[in-house]
């Protein structure tokens, strides 16, 4: 059973930064795409950005050249960097594992850029 631990949220001002980690554990396989997702109050939960087990990154439009995508194979980890953050960036933001043709979700951690 894969489980998800997200950590690092929490609440800054306009313009500041955030880093977001999500540990992975009880998976042994080695392809995977791991992804960061969020979802504002009202709205539906949308796609931040992912990395796949070989590096590869996209992101939304709405965070490029602001976030940052990365994995730590020896830690099981992925993060997230969050920098010049703006209020409609406020959300709960949610890690995700596929692998082997199942998605597993962590249990989410708020985000909320406010002056």
């Amino acid at each position: 059973q894969v489980q998800l631990v997200e950590s690092g949220g929490g609440l800054v001002q306009p313009g500041g930064s955030l880093r977001l980690s999500c540990a992975a554990s009880g998976s042994i396989s080695s392809i995977y795409t791991m992804g960061w997702y969020r979802q504002a109050p009202g709205k539906q939960r949308e796609l931040v950005a992912r990395i796949t087990s070989g590096g590869s990154t996209n992101y939304a439009d709405s965070v490029k050249g602001r976030f940052t995508i990365s994995g730590d194979n020896t830690k099981n980890t992925v993060y997230l960097q969050m920098n010049s953050l703006k209020p409609e960036d406020t959300a709960v933001y949610y890690c995700k594992k596929t692998v082997g043709g199942y998605q597993y979700w962590g249990q989410g951690t708020q985000v909320t850029v406010s002056s």
